[in-house]
């Protein structure tokens, strides 16, 4: 199983998500940013690189959130979520098609990846969340 991670980044009460351009496997389908876990590479260290070479900015990668499963067609893997703070950086988009700033609430009208969805459903029905973003 494959260890991806996945970056929950919050601006101006807004989350990040983006969605992947047409040469993807998965193009069109939206996710959080991040990628996979090199060998040798905590899930904290290839979070920050991945947000470094997508998006040009530079994060600390705080809390873990939560994880998903998912089997895709081309192989199994375990999404990690965690809480991310933007440092430095002009946010640019390398790898995706688009990028939007959506309310928790909202997260659901997107057609997200199989393995983002539970953690997309967990940030909604999590109260302490809710309140901070409301």
């Amino acid at each position: 199983m494959k260890k991806v991670t996945a970056a929950l980044l919050f601006y101006n009460n807004k989350l990040l998500i983006s969605r992947r351009n047409k040469e993807d496997i998965l193009s069109g389908k939206w996710e959080f940013p991040g990628g996979k876990v090199d060998p040798g590479e905590t899930p904290e260290e290839c979070l920050a690189r991945e947000m470094r070479e997508e998006f040009n900015i530079e994060v600390s990668v705080g809390e873990f959130f939560t994880s998903s499963i998912y089997k895709y067609s081309h192989g199994e893997f375990e999404l990690l979520a965690y809480f991310v703070t933007w440092l430095a950086g002009e946010l640019s988009p390398s790898v995706h098609d688009v990028i939007a700033w959506v309310d928790i609430k909202d997260l659901l009208q997107y057609d997200f990846l199989p393995a983002d969805i539970p953690i997309a459903e967990k940030l909604i029905s999590e109260p302490s969340l809710q309140s901070y973003f409301e």
